[in-house]
């Protein structure tokens, strides 16, 4: 069956098979993406040295604020024709498609200019030193180069994955992995580039996903395709779009703003070195949670989707399967963090200052994490059935009433320790949170299919 006819099923077969159909080529996506970033590391830590891992570490706040604004029309807008395909609505769901391209476009090219016109002093404050900060800023100085293409890039492929596409969607992305994957070697060792031909790999893969999609959405055989027009700003269509995406957006924006305290902290209390543990550690963990956001982009289209053709019992079961299989992902990462930290981070450094950091504070930054599935799925619920606001309070209070207070408290009384313990101790507080705010809204859920029959 054609993929564009499944998607109109969707309120319709067995929500076991309509998850995994779409949450694996997500999953197998973001683990991908992952791997992108991964690679990075692995390859600069081996061909270059730690300080250029630190130096990589310093960038987070830069991408993180990157992929905020492509989230911010990325996911508003694949939320939105997810919803729109729901009610049969096609003629909105490609405006909502070419308008995102459109906005990407535009705040892609006003982020590139002011980030590279700004990109020492932000390093700096950052919190690089005179030994990192020459890493730092050759590697940031490609991406940003290719920052409208990594948007556009982003975005369509949420936007694929929305319209029932999800494995083409991973196709696009497994290309640019394995494409990174063949690069980063050939400009690191063989080019002697360094830092800046992982950079230049990176940009380069991007480039040849992004042709990709633009190919699927040129094709007339397409579910969404591009149409003459649907690019020009339609009045109302980027608040709609920005309204659903400004959760994502609001949490990328304040994990940079912990990314920057993070690092700042660890370099006022460990050095540089501590700031590079941090920067492996921070990657190994992404891996999980990417996998982790393979499930939420699986569960979103379906959640959307019955949520728009009011199928609130099946809203409420889709939920519950993607917290269960979140949460099997967390407490692996769990294990692997306490029983097998030095297997793992010997893949990334060879420096045993270094890799001795790297494990004592995984340890500690894992402690909790299978608390934070439930945080992660239901963050990414609201925002799936459109309630933005408690998507946007939910993420806030993990990050900024619970994880930049521990932040600037725990370091001046333990030192390295306690800013890796600050993490633990937030997952939790937000756990709790996301417990209270679930409950009501399956409450809410429950009360409608019982009146409504």
């Amino acid at each position: 069956m054609p993929e564009q006819i499944k998607t109109l099923a969707l309120d319709k077969e067995h929500i076991p098979r309509l998850l995994f159909r779409y949450a694996t080529p997500a999953i197998i996506s973001m683990t991908a993406a992952s791997l992108f970033n991964l690679a990075d590391v692995i390859f600069i830590g081996r061909g270059v040295n730690a300080m250029a891992i630190a130096g990589l570490s310093l960038t987070l706040p830069l991408m993180n604020i990157s992929a905020a604004f492509g989230s911010l029309i990325g996911v508003g807008a694949s939320t939105l024709i997810s919803v729109k395909l729901g009610q049969k609505d096609m003629k909105t769901a490609e405006i909502a498609l070419g308008n995102a391209v459109t906005l990407n476009c535009i705040i892609g090219i006003i982020y590139t200019i002011a980030a590279l016109v700004f990109l020492d002093p932000l390093l700096h404050f950052f919190g690089a030193s005179e030994q990192t900060l020459p890493y730092a800023r050759e590697y940031m100085q490609i991406i940003l180069a290719g920052n409208v293409i990594t948007h556009v890039y982003y975005g369509l492929n949420d936007n694929l994955r929305a319209s029932g596409y999800p494995k083409k969607a991973m196709f696009a992305t497994l290309s640019a992995v394995a494409v990174n994957i063949i690069l980063d070697p050939l400009f690191i060792f063989g080019f002697k580039w360094g830092i800046r031909g992982a950079a230049v790999a990176t940009v380069l893969a991007q480039v040849l996903a992004l042709v990709i999609l633009l190919n699927h959405y040129t094709n007339k055989q397409s579910l969404l395709r591009f149409k003459q027009g649907n690019f020009r700003i339609r009045k109302g269509m980027p608040l709609n779009i920005i309204s659903v995406g400004l959760a994502p957006f609001l949490m990328n924006i304040v994990s940079s703003l912990v990314i920057i305290i993070i690092n700042r902290s660890f370099y006022q209390f460990g050095g540089d070195y501590a700031v590079g543990a941090y920067g492996i550690a921070n990657r190994m963990v992404s891996f999980f949670v990417m996998i982790m956001f393979g499930f939420n982009q699986g569960m979103q289209p379906l959640a959307g989707f019955n949520y728009g053709a009011r199928q609130y019992k099946r809203v409420i079961n889709i939920f519950k399967l993607t917290l269960l299989c979140s949460f099997c992902v967390s407490v692996l990462a769990f294990i692997i963090a306490q029983l097998f930290p030095e297997a793992a981070v010997s893949l990334f450094t060879r420096d045993e200052t270094l890799a001795r950091l790297t494990i004592q504070g995984l340890r500690i930054d894992l402690v909790a994490f299978p608390l934070v599935s439930l945080s992660m799925v239901t963050s990414s619920f609201f925002q799936s059935i459109r309630k933005p606001a408690k998507a946007i309070f939910l993420s806030l209070t993990r990050q900024v009433i619970f994880l930049i207070p521990s932040l600037l408290i725990f370091p001046r009384f333990f030192g390295v320790t306690g800013v890796w313990g600050s993490m633990p101790v937030s997952d939790t507080a937000a756990f709790i949170v996301a417990a209270i705010l679930i409950s009501k809204q399956i409450k809410e859920f429950r009360k409608e299919y019982e009146i409504n029959g």
